[in-house]
């Protein structure tokens, strides 16, 4: 429960971070979160509104840390396919990438399965 709890203070922190820069200042979230990886669209804002949403599952997550899991399986399921359908096919060609936030979704990667209730998600009501 405490490793859970460490994770939602990891996305409130890194989310809403992510998630304010990205909505209000996307130019700078386009040169420091994306290391300019990316053009300066309104597409930083979509991504901000997905973090500034599991920020506040994750705000909500601390009171109910076992309800609120399934925003973790969506983290899970995203970073993994960003990972794989982008960083990958990105660092194979030598085309840039936001490193910084690869290495943050790796690593969210290998530690979600080891703190999603699996068994709380999947117990027949």
């Amino acid at each position: 429960m405490i490793a859970l709890k460490l994770v939602y203070i990891a996305n409130i922190i890194v989310a809403g971070w992510i998630s304010v820069t990205s909505l209000f200042f996307p130019k700078l979230s386009s040169a420091t979160i994306f290391q300019n990886s990316y053009q300066t669209t309104d597409v930083i804002r979509l991504v901000g509104c997905l973090w500034l949403a599991i920020a506040i599952l994750s705000v909500l997550g601390l009171w109910l840390p076992m309800s609120f899991s399934p925003v973790l399986v969506l983290q899970l399921i995203y970073k993994g396919t960003w990972l794989l359908v982008v960083a990958l096919p990105a660092i194979r060609s030598g085309q840039t990438y936001p490193s910084g936030m690869a290495v943050f979704f790796l690593v969210w990667v290998l530690v979600l399965p080891f703190i999603i209730p699996w068994a709380y998600l999947f117990v027949k009501a």
